[in-house]
């Protein structure tokens, strides 16, 4: 937008472990965070109330590790831990920059963090505070991407920007098909349809119920954050339907 003000008021952030790792094979690269950090303030003083949700998949995946003979079930909860470790780092670093963050667990970890309570994380972000989610939905077998869409629906977000390596939604994966082609407007029944690489099939679902937008952008290039709440085309976006001017959608 030109005018340089957002097209959003509360937003959901979904960043996977891996953004947080930058050049690493695993871990938590401090100037990757430093660097996220900037950009998320950047838009809270446009005015804008975030939440974010943080995977752990730098540091633990559970459903790897099943297939390593650790059971599912456990695996997954150690993944939780994983992202309440990831949070914390993030709540260093946002803190750092002068901003009030609270990091919110949907297990019971007190002497960490704050049980996740819906109307308390909502009078945080009325009182422009960021919100870290942390540990998934609580439960085994559901990825952050679900958590992510079930967190969004709680606490009233009107969009779910999901920060990936890739500049949208492609066709095919871009990194290995040359010929894959990047759809700027889909619907989820398209991304249910076709299993496009986009959330698991039961965020799409979340996400479609109460009609809560999905924009894929990259974070390879510094600014994008800032550029999607300002409506800029910089990735792509999943919505009930497809605008009358667009092409190339179901």
């Amino acid at each position: 937008m030109a005018d340089g003000k957002p097209k959003y008021k509360r937003i959901l952030l979904k960043l996977s472990g891996e953004a947080l790792m930058g050049e690493r094979k695993f871990g938590i690269d401090p100037d990757t965070i430093a660097s996220i950090a900037d950009q998320i303030v950047e838009v809270q003083a446009l005015g804008v109330e975030v939440a974010i949700v943080i995977g752990g998949g730098n540091i633990f995946r559970g459903i790897t590790a099943a297939t390593d003979g650790i059971d599912r079930a456990v695996g997954d909860q150690m993944g939780m831990l994983a992202t309440v470790i990831n949070s914390l780092a993030f709540q260093d670093a946002l803190e750092r920059r002068g901003v009030s963050t609270r990091v919110t667990t949907a297990i019971a970890m007190p002497g960490v963090a704050e049980s996740f309570i819906r109307r308390r994380a909502i009078r945080h972000l009325e009182k422009k505070r960021i919100v870290i989610c942390a540990a998934g939905t609580g439960n085994p077998f559901f990825t952050t991407d679900s958590a992510a869409a079930l967190r969004a629906n709680e606490l009233h977000c009107e969009i779910i920007f999901k920060a990936t390596k890739v500049d949208g939604i492609y066709t095919a994966d871009p990194f290995t098909d040359p010929t894959a082609v990047r759809i700027p407007h889909l619907t989820y029944q398209r991304v249910l349809e076709e299993r496009l690489n986009v959330m698991d099939a039961a965020a799409i679902d979340l996400a479609r119920g109460n009609s809560i937008p999905i924009y894929v952008f990259s974070m390879r290039e510094t600014g994008n954050i800032r550029r999607a709440v300002l409506g800029e085309d910089v990735g792509s976006i999943v919505t009930d339907s497809l605008p009358e001017t667009s092409a190339g959608g179901k």
